[in-house]
């Protein structure tokens, strides 16, 4: 049965989620980190309109400073709502603008606000995709429901005081795939975000919930297809309702995509329609673990980032203690998900600090989106190594690169910088990724002590990765004052001060990985076990402080 399951396994699966490891796991190199950015009323952005040249520059500085914060927390995905409710943030042939930008539904604020997002995401390393929102045209008597209405006439149907477009009209799947063509075409968009595309849950269906599950794949495919054509590299996406439908042992409550709205965005997956999915899961327990784990399973191998129902944390939605959702953030790491907070202000609002605990503790690096290579798999051609410097300042450092190559007339490439304080930079380490898709082939970063290693890398649009270049190789200081004695059997070493507390000899590679470690007891050690080469000899105590002494050059006859 469906709806009942025997109590003790609900409590052996909730506990073993909910048990945690001391330490979170650590951030992988490849995860979606998104938010939604939402527009109508202005919710998230803007806060104020844009009605002149000075308001509209405050617009855009709300907007960079809202950007900044998440960029800082890690984020790299934002699905800003771009068609709201029959209305636009930007100039279209179809439909007239909304007024959350100028105050004044169907007047322009003076700028392409789309455009400007996409240049800024794009600036800060992060992909923007245009969020449509499908059916709901807004009031009855609104101005993009009262325009639907005029150039699709009979299209439109009222519940209550709003409109929706009819999902079984053939006219609808055309009309939403002119928009998303629309978008694709003029804009450096990164994806195409479905909202609702499913039928409203007050409809009511008069058909059969397979023929009404047909015409929503019909507008997906009509969809797809279109964006397809014209770039390929641009992502389908889209939000379903939470829960794809009831599980053997764990009950929906009548609130799912399958049966109750006809919304079977799994098949999309398997179908090739669709490349990526935010399921709205703003549950807890186990109205989400085990449904989360249920789209992981059902993910053909595309892309999954289930949305966290970030706004319950504040106490006037539902106030939700933090640990519900850190709790959620880490499941869906561990099942190699992503994840997208609903929405973008609760987070940047640090609402039960949310965001501290993101960019402090879950986050500390960049991530990369997973490439799609059920589009497009062959690795772009690395950066050359000509012109690559790392020309060191007094408060920064200006690392520079020679592009990469095109294999192609694809879309142009990006770059990803790796750092390290050991050659070569392991770029397969998550923790050495330390920019993410520049469009520039330079990058100034702040000075550090000691000695740093850089690599970089190509990327595609469709998130391959090339091969990296290093930096040039570090050479070994061969000045006499900087070789210990060696006849090559015994190495000398300098005698040990009174105050030093090493007990070890660390034997290093130029490229700083250890070979092999002596007891730091007396004046010599046997090097009799090691290969002809250059070594770096350091002292090393138990706090893992270590001291360079000296290099070994050593030669056999």
């Amino acid at each position: 049965m469906k709806r009942i399951f025997p109590l003790l396994l609900s409590i052996l699966f909730v506990g073993v989620i909910y048990a945690r490891a001391d330490v979170l796991s650590a951030a992988p190199k490849y995860e979606v980190r998104a938010v939604w950015l939402t527009t109508i009323g202005g919710l998230d952005w803007p806060h104020s309109y844009a009605r002149s040249q000075q308001s509209a520059a405050k617009q855009q500085q709300e907007l960079c400073h809202m950007l900044d914060r998440l960029q800082q927390a890690g984020i790299n995905t934002v699905l800003m709502q771009t068609r709201i409710r029959g209305t636009m943030i930007y100039p279209s042939q179809y439909e007239p603008w909304d007024g959350c930008l100028s105050g004044i539904p169907g007047q322009s604020p003076g700028y392409d606000a789309l455009k400007f997002a996409v240049d800024q995401c794009h600036k800060r390393g992060m992909e923007i995709q245009a969020w449509v929102v499908t059916m709901p045209v807004g009031k009855w008597d609104g101005v993009g429901c009262r325009r639907l209405r005029q150039r699709l006439p009979g299209l439109i149907r009222r519940i209550g005081a709003e409109g929706y477009m009819n999902p079984e009209g053939t006219r609808t799947a055309s009309w939403l795939a002119d928009i998303c063509d629309e978008l694709t075409s003029n804009y450096d968009i990164d994806g195409i975000h479905l909202d609702y595309i499913r039928y409203p849950e007050t409809w009511p269906i008069k058909i059969s919930r397979d023929r009404a599950r047909a015409h929503i794949t019909n507008i997906v495919r009509t969809v797809y297809t279109r964006i397809k054509a014209r770039k390929p590299w641009v992502k389908l996406s889209c939000s379903p309702v939470g829960k794809h439908d009831d599980l053997s042992r764990f009950w929906s409550h009548g609130w799912n995509a399958y049966t109750k709205v006809c919304q079977d965005a799994q098949s999309w997956l398997r179908a090739g329609i669709m490349d990526e999915l935010f399921p709205m899961m703003y549950f807890q327990g186990n109205q989400f673990y085990p449904f989360a784990i249920d789209w992981a399973e059902q993910s053909n191998g595309r892309i999954i980032a289930p949305g966290l129902g970030t706004y319950f944390l504040s106490p006037r939605e539902a106030d939700w203690p933090l640990e519900t959702i850190t709790r959620e953030m880490e499941l869906l790491r561990r099942w190699r998900l992503g994840f997208a907070h609903f929405r973008s202000r609760f987070f940047t609002e640090n609402v039960k600090g949310i965001y501290d605990f993101t960019a402090d503790e879950f986050d500390r690096s960049p991530a990369l989106i997973p490439a799609m290579t059920w589009i497009h798999a062959t690795r772009p051609m690395p950066p050359t190594s000509i012109g690559m410097a790392v020309s060191p300042g007094s408060t920064s450092t200006i690392l520079s690169w020679q592009g990469a190559r095109d294999r192609s007339d694809g879309p142009y490439l990006l770059y990803n910088v790796y750092s390290s304080r050991v050659y070569p930079v392991d770029i397969t380490e998550a923790d050495n990724l330390i920019a993410v898709r520049l469009q520039s082939t330079s990058i100034e970063l702040p000075a550090v002590k000691g000695q740093r290693y850089y690599a970089v890398t190509a990327v595609d649009r469709y998130g391959n990765e090339s091969e990296s270049i290093q930096m040039p190789q570090p050479q070994a200081e061969t000045a006499a004052g900087d070789l210990l004695p060696c006849d090559g059997q015994t190495l000398r070493l300098p005698q040990k001060s009174p105050t030093m507390d090493a007990d070890l000899i660390a034997i290093e590679t130029l490229q700083g990985a250890i070979i092999a470690t002596r007891s730091y007891r007396g004046v010599s050690i046997d090097i009799r076990d090691l290969p002809a080469g250059i070594y770096v000899i350091r002292s090393l105590n138990a706090q893992g402080v270590s001291h360079r002494l000296g290099l070994c050059l050593l030669t056999r006859p």
